[in-house]
């Protein structure tokens, strides 16, 4: 792939990489992003033994929270922590943290292979350990996408980051990985922000609680919204949220460079996948419920066996993403990704309102190829749109931004159960009591005992169905009511069809209220989407007759460049080496436009009270070759900068004797102790100074735009070399008025 198409601040590769190291990183993530997805949904069907084995009583009060635990706790540790791990590692290694995700999601495997209790011990056991285990899968999911997207050329991650969605190898790549995987990207080292962290963190746990509690039973509430807990977790976890972006406003550090949201396709990207995980999340929950509660049990499957079969009667769905994914994302790397993630979309949303129309007791292939136009649709959706996400920001920030993307996808798993269930519940509530009462009275229970079994909370009903039981059929026997009966009222009531015929009314209600708000976010989805921003179009060749010498410095040509996406909250102006020695030597363009950019720069971040770095040298000229200096002795006056700067006390100073502006000088330092983040250039050579400057601020964790039209050059090939090949790699670039309108947008 040519340097022009790299991404933004994309690492230069090293000599002699192949595409060998592409495949090994592909298929490392691939198998710790299975993992880590697997083990978030895995237990769902693992859930009947689990209780089996562990003799807890899935409908005895009370044990409704450690079922919920155990799904949704996985989940809210991943939403919760994902940020974080990605920042770490765009501090201290990507390869690094990964590769500490599998040692701790190892440890929490095995130590959840066995469970020395029994009842709520052995089920606090099992949740205890699984919350650990989602530390080391949030690990890996953090930064597995950056991982890729480090080792894959812009033009080749649509296909990466699909065939990584449809992993179908498990967790022997831990040692490979340890010994295979390799730091692409380069840390930035910096500092924790404490308190952006703590507050992120108990802020979004808070409320991810409070969900998890919210579709609990409440005194004599089927939900607990109206609980004093629940709505207080929410009241404090939506005001430690509101600090955390105070904090990350005035912090110089930031755990989340909220300057990411102004790039569009960053922020359409994220807007459009919280919203699929939010139609997703629950539809799988509400699926499962619908075939194992109603229409396996009336097809002659008996409960027991309605986990195994409503997995394998999903399975078009799963065989739909896993064709789509890599398929949409090869075409998304050739199209772009707006077009096929909106299609995804429009497709999703299609599948959700064709199975509004099936009746409960429906025909299994008119629901098959429903589901499998579901998958299809996620699969078109879901590796462009990461694509898009991991390819709008500077490769400084891949980790910080994989995980923001992972804590919008996994947060919405999370509110997307409880919405689900809630909207079910609602609907269930009003005529399943009824519904229930009168049936087991028809069949001979006594009133009060009818009326009892009612009344309990249809939260109860549902995850009933989840695991694999005839709720009837054990609370009745639970209470002596079953012996009760007839020998003919036992075998209707215990029979695999008499609670799918009751239940099936009040919840058909409820799943076409749960399927129209899913296709409503999948519209939402698709407008976001749509919204994102195309990918730049080619320009055209220069032409070869034209001459070397330009008039001007040409404006950027989006066939090579990178446009300026943000400017972060400290950036600082350096300006490379306009001072009167070098200026008096012939360039390519007019000096006296050059200073002139560079000047209205200057004079703007100061307005702004923003650094200003004025570099001079010692000795030298402009030029790639040292045959390229003057043989003569330079004049008094050959290292002063021109007048026209207008150098200011506030101004730094920084004298440099090599080409490079960090080289032996104490630049770093002086920018890290301002909390700068990001450097804009200008200055001369194009290619001598301000490429080689370029390339140190890349090196050391910078964020680099280089003002393309305020820089010049002796050789008009080398700076059209510089600004076309290999600035691409190291930044983005942007003309002055650009720069200009950009710092008075994010000021």
């Amino acid at each position: 792939m040519s340097a022009a198409r790299r991404a933004v601040g994309e690492p230069v590769p090293a000599a002699g990489t192949d595409d060998r190291y592409q495949w090994v990183a592909l298929a490392n993530t691939t198998a710790a992003v299975f993992m880590s997805v697997l083990d978030g949904s895995i237990v769902i069907i693992a859930m009947p033994a689990i209780f089996r084995g562990i003799h807890l009583d899935p409908l005895a009060p009370g044990n409704i929270a450690y079922l919920l635990w155990m799904i949704m706790g996985y989940r809210l540790v991943q939403a919760v922590l994902v940020v974080t791990v990605g920042r770490l590692g765009d501090m201290f290694g990507r390869v690094r943290i990964y590769n500490s995700g599998f040692a701790v999601f190892t440890l929490a495997s095995v130590l959840l292979s066995f469970d020395p209790f029994y009842g709520g011990r052995g089920a606090l056991w099992l949740i205890g350990w699984r919350l650990l285990q989602a530390i080391g899968g949030s690990m890996l999911q953090a930064n597995s996408a950056a991982i890729l997207t480090d080792a894959f050329p812009a033009n080749r991650r649509g296909f990466a980051l699909g065939i990584n969605q449809v992993a179908g190898l498990a967790g022997m790549f831990t040692l490979w990985a340890y010994r295979r995987l390799r730091e692409s990207g380069r840390g930035g080292g910096g500092r924790i922000d404490w308190w952006g962290n703590i507050t992120f963190a108990v802020g979004l746990g808070a409320i991810l609680t409070a969900v998890t509690y919210g579709i609990q039973p409440y005194g004599g509430h089927t939900m607990g919204w109206t609980s004093p807990l629940v709505t207080g977790l929410l009241a404090g976890g939506l005001a430690l949220l509101a600090a955390f972006v105070v904090i990350e406003t005035r912090i110089t550090a930031p755990m989340i460079e909220l300057s990411l949201f102004r790039i569009r396709a960053f922020t359409a990207g994220n807007i459009a996948g919280f919203a699929v995980s939010v139609a997703r999340g629950g539809l799988q929950f509400m699926l499962i419920i619908w075939l194992q509660g109603i229409w396996l049990p009336l097809h002659g499957y008996s409960y027991a066996d309605t986990p195994l079969w409503a997995g394998i009667f999903l399975l078009p769905m799963t065989a739909g993403f896993l064709v789509a994914g890599p398929v949409a994302g090869t075409l998304s790397d050739r199209f772009g990704p707006r077009g096929m993630a909106t299609a995804g979309m429009v497709v999703f949303g299609g599948s959700l309102i064709g199975l509004m129309v099936l009746p409960v007791n429906f025909g299994y292939w008119a629901f098959a190829l429903l589901i499998a136009a579901n998958g299809v649709g996620s699969g078109m959706f879901a590796s462009p749109n990461t694509s898009s996400i991991m390819s709008s920001v500077p490769a400084r920030q891949r980790g910080v931004a994989s995980g923001m993307r992972a804590t919008f996808q996994n947060s919405g798993t999370a509110l997307s159960i409880g919405m689900f269930f809630s909207l079910m519940i609602t609907g269930l509530a009003g005529s399943l009591p009824r519904t229930l009462t009168s049936g087991l009275q028809r069949q001979g229970v006594a009133h009060g005992v009818a009326q009892h079994l009612g009344g309990l909370p249809p939260v109860s009903s549902l995850f009933a169905a989840v695991l694999g039981v005839n709720p009837l059929q054990h609370l009745l026997a639970a209470n002596g009511a079953l012996s009760a009966l007839p020998a003919a009222a036992q075998r209707t009531v215990t029979g695999q069809e008499f609670f799918p015929d009751l239940i099936s009314g009040p919840f058909h209600q409820g799943l076409l209220v749960v399927f129209a708000a899913a296709a409503g976010l999948a519209a939402l989805a698709a407008l976001a989407s749509l919204l994102r921003g195309g990918r730049p179009e080619p320009a055209a060749a220069p032409d070869a007759t034209s001459p070397p010498r330009a008039a001007a410095p040409q404006p950027r040509t989006e066939r090579n460049m990178m446009a300026l996406t943000t400017l972060d909250p400290k950036p600082a102006l350096v300006v490379i080496d306009l001072q009167k020695g070098i200026l008096a030597l012939p360039v390519v363009h007019p000096v006296d436009e050059i200073v002139q950019r560079a000047a209205s720069l200057a004079a703007a971040f100061r307005r702004h009270h923003l650094p200003v770095v004025l570099v001079n040298v010692t000795g030298g000229a402009p030029g790639r070759t040292e045959a390229s200096r003057p043989a003569v002795t330079p004049p008094p006056d050959w290292a002063d900068l021109v007048e026209e700067l207008d150098a200011q006390p506030d101004d730094h100073l920084i004298t440099k004797q090599r080409w490079g502006a960090f080289h032996d000088t104490a630049l770093d330092a002086r920018l890290r102790d301002l909390g700068v983040t990001q450097i804009v250039l200008t200055g001369v050579a194009t290619s001598a100074g301000v490429e080689s400057t370029a390339r140190s601020a890349h090196e050391h964790g910078y964020h680099v735009v280089l003002a393309t039209d305020a820089m010049t050059d002796r050789d008009a090939d080398a700076h059209r070399n510089s600004i076309e090949r290999i600035f691409p790699r190291l930044g983005e670039t942007a003309t002055t008025a650009e720069i200009l309108e950009m710092l008075e947008k994010t000021r």
